[in-house]
């Protein structure tokens, strides 16, 4: 995990990681065409993630073009550490991005409100308009009234434009700073989702410490730009991209100074993943690849079959090194297998790629993570800069197990633990118990019957 591959361009920014997959794809000896056909996506995208001028929002992609080129394992780690750091980077210049615009639409609103009369001893006109000496104009100023309306005067209206941009102004200072959740009580459990989104808080925090607000948490509410009214704001929304949180902690704050984003359904190949769905196969849509695989295996209510492989990527949200300390698995409850069909989403595929991972046998007593395929034990350390990305396969043979994960972390003299799951749910594995299998054959509409 910790191996690192060595490029010819920095690994901080979206150029490092264009770099790689260029690499990849002239080492390939395949056209943009080519892989681009094989990928499922238009040659024009394939080549601006590969110039840099493009960085794929989700990691999926990214992993299938990898693995298409025959990446070896350390190069999937390194590609995928410079894909975080190129997403953290895209997205801390969107927000800038917003703040330059939210700024800019403040001063054209300041600028709208200005009188547009001319000032004593001044001439008014429009821009390109022949101008004429004052002494022609007339005394008294000429007041057209509109039918229905009456006349405001400029200088009243120039006030209450001006108001209303200081109350725009005065509100987007206030949404620029960071929200704090009201609730007094802590936790030393946090959860997060593949979305990104999480809930954490600092164990060595006092009780009373504000804690990060989230999705799920009381919402905390701000004066409105009259004083009276009151807004109810979260940091996040669900389904939408986590912000930015590359700052570090404020001393003496809950913030935990890491983040951790789930991937909870990760393919050694499309033939190694399956689900069982209870659902006949004429109920059934065309399997999912991994980057719509949960929203497919929300759809059909679909549980991994034998086995699930998920993907932990953490990393630091300040300058300050954390420390990893060990992983844990949780066992939430076990059951009997489920009676239901199973479905592969792939067919005909070759040997997969065998990565370095963690292996948890769900059927344990008291499952570990044990370290598989040269994969290094525990501790790690991770920075904003140095992330780390863990893969644990979790199996079972015998049983229907929900199971979630937890790191154990440090920071100086800070420390606590995060929770990681399926999107505030534990993840859930359970055995085939030589349940039917079908396939979806490439090319097909249907699913068959699956041969021995």
């Amino acid at each position: 995990m910790g191996e690192r591959v060595a490029g010819s361009a920095g690994t901080g920014s979206a150029e490092g990681f264009a770099t790689l997959l260029r690499e990849l794809k002239d080492r390939s000896g395949l056209s943009y065409g080519t892989l681009a056909k094989r990928l499922h996506m238009s040659t024009s995208t394939l080549h601006r993630y590969c110039n840099g001028a493009a960085v794929p929002n989700d990691y999926a992609p990214v992993e299938r073009l990898a693995r298409v080129c025959r990446a070896t394992p350390p190069e999937l780690v390194e590609l995928h550490r410079r894909w975080v750091l190129a997403d953290a980077a895209r997205a801390a210049a969107s927000q800038v991005r917003r703040e330059s615009g939210e700024a800019a639409a403040g001063g054209a609103v300041l600028a709208a409100g200005e009188p547009d009369t001319a000032e004593p001893g001044e001439t008014a006109g429009a821009p390109g308009a022949d101008t004429q000496d004052a002494s022609n104009e007339p005394d008294e100023p000429v007041v057209v009234s509109l039918p229905g309306a009456s006349a405001v005067p400029r200088r009243r209206r120039t006030v209450l434009v001006a108001s209303a941009a200081a109350a725009v102004l005065v509100a987007s200072l206030l949404a620029a700073r960071a929200p704090w959740a009201g609730d007094s009580g802590t936790s030393t459990t946090g959860n997060l989702s593949d979305a990104g989104n999480q809930k954490t808080v600092d164990a060595s925090a006092p009780p009373d410490a504000p804690t990060p607000n989230t999705p799920g948490s009381t919402p905390q509410t701000r004066a409105g730009a009259t004083g009276d009214r009151r807004t109810a704001e979260t940091s996040t929304t669900p389904g939408t991209a986590a912000p930015d949180t590359s700052t570090a902690p404020i001393p003496g704050s809950a913030a935990v100074p890491l983040t951790v984003r789930t991937r909870p359904y990760v393919y050694d190949s499309p033939c190694s993943q399956r689900f069982l769905v209870d659902s006949a196969p004429a109920q059934m849509g065309p399997p999912a690849n991994e980057e719509n695989a949960p929203r497919w295996a929300a759809s059909y209510g679909a549980v991994s079959s034998d086995e699930q492989r998920v993907a932990l990527t953490v990393q630091g949200a300040g300058s300050q090194t954390v420390v990893l300390e060990a992983l844990h698995v949780s066992i939430v409850s076990r059951n009997a297998p489920l009676a239901w069909n199973d479905y592969a989403m792939g067919v005909g595929c070759g040997g997969g790629v065998e990565t370095k991972s963690f292996d948890v046998d769900l059927d344990s007593g008291s499952p570990t993570a044990t370290v598989k395929n040269g994969q290094r034990d525990f501790p790690y350390s991770v920075s904003q800069s140095d992330p780390e990305v863990f893969y644990v396969t979790a199996h079972t043979k015998a049983h229907d197990v929900r199971w979630s994960l937890t790191l154990d972390w440090s920071s100086g003299t800070r420390h606590g633990t995060v929770r990681a799951d399926n999107g505030g749910t534990p993840f859930r594995t359970s055995a085939d118990a030589a349940r039917p299998g079908y396939d979806y054959p490439l090319g097909g509409s249907d699913w068959i019957p699956r041969t021995p």
